[in-house]
């Protein structure tokens, strides 16, 4: 049983910065790529950044140049530095982990899920 922990979050005022982590019950190479999806309430969820085994990063277009995905593989965990953080980017982030299974020789992506962390950015 994979497991995903966050933790980081919490009351922020706009402009302001916070740093989000996530750990891994399992070894972080033995997922193709993790990253963050975030819900607002109302919302559906929505990508935020990912990170791939290579180091290859992509970002959801309302957060490039604002928030910087890394991987600690020293600490075992998952980094998302929010900076320059504004109202619209209050939800709850949650992390996610992605490999591939194969059934009947065909692939397919299975996603882990952490329970989240609540993000607010407000004055």
């Amino acid at each position: 049983q994979v497991q995903l922990v966050e933790s980081g979050g919490g009351l922020v005022q706009p402009g302001g910065s916070l740093r989000l982590s996530c750990a891994s019950s399992r070894n972080w190479n033995n997922f193709n790529s993790v990253g963050w999806y975030r819900q607002a309430p109302g919302r559906p969820r929505e990508f935020v950044a990912s990170i791939t085994n290579s180091g290859t990063t992509n970002y959801a277009d309302s957060v490039k140049g604002r928030f910087t995905i890394s991987r600690d593989n020293a600490e075992k965990k998952v980094v998302l530095q929010m900076n320059s953080l504004k109202p619209e980017d209050t939800a709850v982030y949650l992390c996610n982990g992605q490999d591939t299974f194969y059934y009947n020789h065909m692939p397919g992506t299975r996603h882990y899920w952490g329970q989240g962390t609540q993000v607010t950015v407000s004055s």
